[in-house]
């Protein structure tokens, strides 16, 4: 939460959420399980990022077809933090501040908004609300943690460019290794 803070300047955030797809050649009578968006096959690794760019929770091996959302609201870690049983107090002041505040976790648009899950404004006129355009140019920088988490994993492992050969029964060990061996890198 300080490094949150004390580097991109949100209070009370404990991780940055998102999905990245990962591409796999077509398992055989998969049907339209790993099909996704993109109009390739894939498995999706969802991730929880702290403000240093290392990967804190990892889930992976949903299928592609599968939404941000959709995937977050069968989580173990959105069952975790509705259970209140992951492990981490239920607020704190932020600095300047006396009042308790919630910790949260940043996402983008896809993810449904929760007390513990903050994502942007939409549908609103950056003209007539600067308190909102703030707040989403402050929360998309701090989000924009783990998508960088992730640009490190591919510029590390030239592997997840493009169709894998590897089938969704592999895929999970190397992604996961790939995002252990990653934490050493990075600063």
């Amino acid at each position: 939460m300080q490094e949150f803070y004390s580097i991109w300047q949100f209070p009370n955030c404990i991780g940055a959420t998102d999905g990245k797809h990962v591409e796999i050649k077509a398992p055989l009578n998969s049907s339209s399980h790993f099909f996704n968006y993109k109009k390739t096959f894939s498995v999706v690794l969802s991730s929880l990022v702290d403000a240093n760019y290392k990967f804190t929770i990892i889930d992976f091996g949903r299928h592609g077809k599968s939404g941000d959302g959709g995937l977050f609201t069968r989580s173990i870690l959105r069952k975790s933090l509705e259970a209140n049983t992951f492990n981490i107090s239920n607020s704190k002041p932020p600095p300047n501040s006396e009042e308790h505040l919630s910790f949260v976790i940043v996402c983008d648009e896809e993810f449904p908004l929760k007390k513990y899950l903050l994502r942007p404004y939409s549908g609103f006129s950056a003209r007539n609300n600067g308190s909102k355009q703030i707040y989403n140019y402050r929360l998309s920088k701090t989000r924009r943690v783990v998508e960088n988490a992730f640009g490190i994993l591919l510029q590390k492992f030239r592997l997840f460019y493009g169709r894998n050969p590897m089938s969704p029964e592999n895929a999970d060990k190397i992604v996961l290794t790939a995002c252990v061996s990653v934490e050493d890198t990075v600063i």
